[in-house]
């Protein structure tokens, strides 16, 4: 340990104290609610608190136990050495950090994406097959049962009309430009690279053994999240980088300029990673589908790369003009 906090500095401590367990932070739901993040340790060492930590575990140490490297082949579920909390930052109890927290009553909802009600399971499937790159979870098995009872474990002390700030990664102005990957690859490389290196590779926690994660995820290449991800979206990337990174930042101290944000994550996203089959049955209703949205088909006649990178006000016009049409000649449902 001492060998690699020497070399990769903040990146290790980042990922240690993510892997640490949280100090209680008080938040007030709009409903009036006062919630602070649940005591782990304070739960009994019975099957559920058991089960719940499992959940904790599976999201700060995915590689390790269901990762492409997990020895018994048939728990290899993530077909990337990322975890879940390199996305939900504090083991998804981080304001502004894609949290977990006050999720688990929202399920079922409705998925714009899959143009249906979906479960708890079905959401947590979509992150293994799409940012996690592999297959879904068996709805029986132990790994989703305690992934499970932990996004409820967060939600202890709410009720199912009880809703928190903070979810999501933020929600910065948008330019008025399209996002400029030129400009973003001089932005990466003065604030990203010394983490997450030149190549997008990331920082392993030790470069001979990838099932020990990384210190720095990558944010391109085989061992990234794919193209079908929520990260690829831009608006995605850049409000989860304004809102947390560098190490140290959080969304009442960003340290990232909302235009280097934007521009940083046009040049993420304009690098290589894995496809996603069947990307082209998503968004059955094409006119739910996001204006961020890196792939098509679209109803709208613009570009995939104004897609991609923006500007996004005319694509959101041209959508309210079909949607208005639609309903106009009894379309809509």
């Amino acid at each position: 340990m001492t060998t690699l906090l020497a070399r990769y500095g903040l990146a290790i401590l980042a990922l240690i104290a993510l892997a640490s367990p949280q100090q209680s932070r008080a938040q007030t739901s709009p409903s009036g609610a006062v919630w602070s993040i649940p005591d782990i340790d304070a739960l009994p060492d019975d099957a559920h608190g058991q089960n719940v930590r499992f959940g904790r575990r599976l999201v700060t140490q995915t590689y390790a136990l269901i990762g492409p490297l997990t020895a018994d082949p048939a728990r290899r579920f993530a077909g990337n050495n990322l975890a879940c909390g390199d996305c939900h930052l504090e083991a998804g109890t981080k304001k502004f950090g894609a949290p977990l927290f006050g999720l688990f009553d929202a399920f079922p909802r409705y998925s714009a994406r899959r143009g249906l009600k979906i479960s708890i399971e079905e959401r947590l499937n979509a992150c293994m097959t799409r940012s996690m790159n592999g297959r879904p979870l068996p709805g029986e098995s132990p790994e989703m049962q305690a992934l499970v009872a932990y996004v409820k474990f967060l939600s202890s002390g709410l009720a199912r009309a009880d809703t928190l700030a903070g979810h999501g990664s933020g929600d910065m102005p948008e330019l008025d430009r399209a996002a400029d990957p030129k400009r973003g690859a001089a932005v990466y490389a003065r604030v990203c690279a010394g983490c997450h290196r030149s190549d997008g590779a990331g920082l392993p926690m030790d470069p001979e053994a990838l099932n020990l994660g990384y210190a720095a995820p990558p944010l391109w290449g085989d061992d990234s999240f794919n193209d079908g991800a929520g990260m690829a979206r831009i608006s995605s990337l850049a409000n989860f980088a304004h809102s947390n990174m560098p190490p140290g930042a959080d969304y009442l101290n960003p340290r990232l300029p909302v235009e280097d944000a934007w521009d940083v994550a046009a040049y993420v996203e304009s690098q290589p990673r894995p496809r996603k089959a069947g990307l082209d049955h998503d968004f059955p209703d094409l006119l739910d589908k996001p204006v961020d949205a890196p792939y098509g088909p679209y109803a709208d006649g613009f570009s995939a790369a104004q897609h991609k990178y923006g500007p996004f006000a005319p694509i959101r016009a041209a959508i309210a003009r079909l949607k208005a049409d639609e309903e106009a000649t009894g379309k809509a449902p």
